[in-house]
């Protein structure tokens, strides 16, 4: 795609009163962007069944977001960047399942990921200690395993998810796997500004993808938008944790409309952050304890994956996520009595009939060793571990 070319179809995108659909048409009718605008009102009307007169007229904008564009695309970077269209042969056939793909998605790192098998895993901003161990864990063997963790850069969740299935490349430099994450902002404002970190490992070892243009602030109308992608490029979605009221709950909403498979993992009946999830289950949602759980729902053969050799060993860990510390030689009265929901040192010493001195002593201990979250409100958790 050269320049003139970027800039027709920048053009189109920015167009006012001309949405995705309407852009669909005009493209299938006259077959490129440059066509729909040498096309008379006349024919376009002939298309859409009514005039849109700004076609005729380049849109404000339109001449900085070329060269903001360009220069992102054609300079240097840590990582490859591209420009892809829905013209390209290298758009993601899955995102073409969408009701409403993007006419432009802007790419940054690894595009052989879009043809790998895909999990998208989301859930909570204000996640447990447990889940986001939980959800890197399961990010974690999936990527190991061959499969591209798919999620959207949030805090919570998304961002433990996508560390999981950074940690997979990291151990090894491994062929396949790693991690998606789909922007609700342009690549150039990152959102959260905590996760400019993050957002360029997974430049440089995954990908960051955007429909927005490159300048796009954070506006909260965009990230529900995003979630479609999400869905879309993967083959399930899995909830690791959320609130009844969450967007994580639109991605899993939005997996169903398109035919994918939705799986959850189930929490304590008193967490909030796990109601979301058993709401899910309800409704037909898969319930999952394992990674290996979410490999078999979703059909995903490890034996042909890009790392046939370490199936086995990713079978292995998924088996392993809920490692049971109270397994005979091993329990400790302090977990035992913990259980995993999240409890006062008060109740805790009612239950062990500790004193709080030496009760807090062995809390520490076992904090330091991460068998033990701190929660708010002086709250305690035990932490399962892959």
């Amino acid at each position: 795609m050269d320049r003139l070319e970027l800039s027709a179809w920048l053009r189109l995108l920015m167009t006012p009163g001309v949405g995705p659909l309407s852009a669909r048409k005009l493209l299938a009718a006259f077959g490129s962007p440059q066509a729909v605008f040498d096309a008379s009102p006349s024919a376009r009307r002939a298309v859409l069944s009514r005039d849109i007169a700004s076609l005729s007229t380049p849109p404000e904008g339109l001449a900085e977001q070329l060269d903001l564009s360009w220069d992102w695309w054609q300079g240097e970077a840590l990582a490859e960047r591209t420009i892809l269209t829905l013209a390209d042969p290298r758009y993601p056939a899955a995102l073409l399942e969408a009701a409403d793909p993007p006419l432009l998605l802007f790419a940054e790192g690894d595009l052989r990921l879009l043809q790998t098998p895909a999990v998208a895993i989301v859930g909570s901003r204000h996640a447990t200690t447990q889940g986001e161990e939980n959800a890197r864990a399961f990010a974690e063997v999936l990527s190991q395993a061959g499969v591209t963790v798919v999620s959207g850069l949030a805090r919570g969740i998304d961002a433990a998810a996508h560390e999981g299935g950074l940690a997979a490349v990291a151990e090894g430099g491994r062929d396949g796997g790693s991690t998606i994450a789909v922007l609700g902002t342009g690549l150039l404002q990152i959102y959260p500004k905590g996760h400019t970190a993050l957002a360029r490992r997974i430049g440089q070892h995954g990908l960051l993808l955007s429909e927005f243009l490159l300048d796009t602030p954070a506006l909260r109308a965009n990230f529900p938008k995003r979630n479609r992608i999400v869905a879309a490029l993967s083959r399930g979605t899995l909830v690791v944790e959320a609130a009844v009221q969450s967007g994580s709950l639109i991605t899993a909403r939005l997996a169903a409309e398109m035919g994918r498979e939705v799986l959850a993992i189930p929490g304590s009946i008193h967490a909030p952050q796990a109601r979301g999830c058993h709401a899910l289950i309800k409704q037909g949602a898969k319930l999952v304890e394992t990674a290996q759980d979410v490999m078999e729902e979703l059909r995903l053969d490890v034996a042909v994956v890009r790392h046939p050799a370490e199936a086995g060993d990713a079978a292995d860990a998924a088996d392993a996520v809920f490692a049971d510390a109270d397994a005979p030689g091993h329990a400790d009265p302090v977990l035992t009595a913990l259980g995993f929901d999240p409890v006062s040192q008060e109740a805790l010493s009612a239950r062990t009939g500790m004193g709080p001195a030496e009760l807090g002593v062995r809390l520490l201990e076992l904090e330091l060793l991460g068998e033990v979250a701190r929660l708010p409100g002086q709250l305690f958790q035990r932490v399962g571990r892959a």
